[in-house]
């Protein structure tokens, strides 16, 4: 483990934005018609760009990852003439030029400035590659690349940023790929583990998602080992508090000092902000975690072979996407005041009495929603993105239902993968007529297979009768039935759906047959002929004071 690096949202990429380049793509270009003479060859070695230097120590001019060429004129034997001035520290000396030392301090100070290769030109000054060279670069790990007369420098430097821009262009065109494929996965109707299934396939690697409590809630990707597990457990409880009781350890970071390495996150002093994100690397597989939300409520966690600037960028986008799936409101306080008012209901308060915890709202929408494919039981995980979707946190899983507390200000639509109904504006002492509606919004929605189906809210004759005398007319009318909710409920969606037996036990998940046998038993105990429209208009119109 080589240590946890905290990073904030300005962090610096180490390397430059535009990915490197293999030196064996550079080899392979016949044009050039360079040869590697020295140094490893497993095709590991790869360069950022190309400098040209004669100087005997170009270390200062190095930022790191050059080809650096050399017509060897530097050299001293070459050099007839040269300033003979005290050298610096670390310089090669003219004396040591043909014992090989000379070439060793040379290669060394390349070596310690992070050059990647040497290339080194066949003219106009030697006719051969120096044979301390070669051995110096095999001593250091340092590549050798000869340089044939025919080509310049500038040809090969020319052939690098050649190279350096397709590499731009085609990491450009993966990110691009990959952040809409992430936004497709967001619109899905498991948008969170869309996402997570679509981070890891573009990353290569392993996303997880860890919930409140650090427990591992989805994870996708390739299964990576034990100590990689355990490692991005714990470099989870670096960015999520609630998890940091129960990982592994925490090593050392930019902004914090550093932890023995028996010391578990526990033992650290507090931090006054939580880390938006942090880094740690496990035999040799890059580890990454974000905490999403403020205060985190989630922590992803990703595993990638890869460490460049675009795989960064797409797990970063995948961050952002999953605190909007996973967040909750808690603009100004109404998060908090609003599970405060949901406490207070708990414990026996009147609804008018905790009205004014929830957000100054005089008025909500419940919605009711089942997954389309009825395939998929709905999870807290779906649950909680619908309910962002819809603008809410006060979302509640019961069965195969999810039901939403919206207020009635934000507008509710049809959200892709789920099946809604939807209530009338209601107050809170109304709730539970408007959780009524909503149910029976939404089995007229699955009956009819529309995506969204509100409850009427329009004028109509009921409301020329006084609520009392129809109250009354419909007890009087129904109470044949009432003894049966079953029968009831049944007649209600029967006649709502204009007596099709079909449409009705779609909506109420029962057999055809079962419809046809409780609404024959509704004719006989109400004693009324249900093909009647006149009946029907009665009867509905009962209905509807239940």
């Amino acid at each position: 483990m080589e240590g946890t690096h905290i990073m904030s949202d300005a962090a610096v990429p180490a390397v430059p934005p535009t990915p490197p380049v293999p030196l064996a793509a550079l080899l392979a270009r016949e044009d050039l018609g360079l040869r590697q003479i020295a140094g490893p060859t497993d095709g590991g070695t790869v360069i950022h760009g190309a400098h040209t230097s004669e100087l005997s120590d170009p270390h200062p001019y190095l930022l790191g990852g050059e080809l650096l060429l050399t017509a060897g004129v530097h050299i001293p034997e070459a050099t007839a003439g040269a300033d003979a001035s005290e050298p610096t520290a670390g310089t090669p000396t003219p004396e040591a030029a043909g014992s090989g030392a000379y070439f060793d301090a040379y290669v060394s100070r390349i070596v310690a400035a992070g050059g990647a290769a040497l290339g080194f030109g066949l003219a106009p000054v030697h006719d051969t590659v120096p044979t301390a060279l070669v051995a110096a670069c095999d001593s250091h790990g340092l590549p050798l690349v000869e340089v044939p007369p025919r080509t310049t420098f500038s040809g090969v430097a020319r052939a690098v940023w050649q190279l350096m821009a397709r590499a731009r262009l085609a990491e450009l065109r993966r990110v691009t790929e990959a952040q809409q494929s992430l936004a497709a996965a967001a619109s899905r109707p498991d948008p969170v583990r869309a996402v997570l299934r679509q981070l890891a396939r573009r990353v290569e690697g392993r996303a997880a998602l860890y919930g409140p409590e650090g427990t591992e809630l989805a994870a996708f990707g390739h299964a990576p080992g034990e100590a990689i597990t355990q490692a991005l457990a714990a470099l989870t409880a670096v960015v999520h508090p609630a998890a940091a009781r129960g990982a592994g350890n925490c090593a050392t970071s930019h902004n914090a000092p550093a932890a023995a390495p028996s010391q578990r996150p526990s033992d650290l002093s507090p931090r006054p902000l939580t880390p938006t994100s942090a880094t740690d690397t496990v035999a040799g597989t890059r580890l990454t975690a974000y905490a999403l939300g403020s205060p985190p409520r989630f922590a992803l966690a990703v595993a990638t072979p890869h460490r460049d600037p675009g795989t960064h960028t797409i797990t970063s986008v995948a961050a952002v996407l999953l605190s909007l799936l996973t967040g909750e409101e808690r603009q100004s306080g109404t998060g908090a005041a609003r599970v405060s008012a949901l406490v207070r209901l708990l414990l026996g308060a009147a609804p008018q009495d905790v009205e004014p915890l929830l957000g100054g709202a005089e008025a909500w929408l419940v919605v009711h929603a089942r997954p389309t494919d009825d395939a998929s039981s709905p999870d807290p995980l779906m649950a909680g993105a619908l309910g962002a979707a819809l603008g809410s946190a006060l979302v509640d899983t019961h069965g195969d239902v999810v039901r939403v507390l919206v207020p009635a200000d934000r507008e509710v639509t049809a959200q892709p993968g789920w099946t809604c109904g939807v209530s009338a504006p209601a107050g809170p002492q109304a709730w539970p007529s408007a959780d009524a509606q909503a149910a029976r919004a939404l089995a007229r929605a699955r009956a009819t297979r529309t995506a969204l189906v509100r409850h009427g809210s329009r004028t109509a004759l009921a409301d020329l009768v006084p609520e009392e005398d129809a109250t009354a007319h419909a007890r009087t009318l129904l109470a044949p039935l009432a003894g049966s909710a079953a029968l009831v409920e049944t007649l209600r969606t029967w006649l709502s759906l204009h007596g099709s037996w079909d449409r009705t036990a779609v909506a109420l998940a029962v057999h055809r047959n079962t419809v046809r046998q409780r609404v024959g038993r509704c004719a006989a105990l109400l004693g009324a002929d249900l093909d009647d429209p006149d009946v029907r208009m009665e009867l509905w119109f009962a209905l509807r004071q239940e």
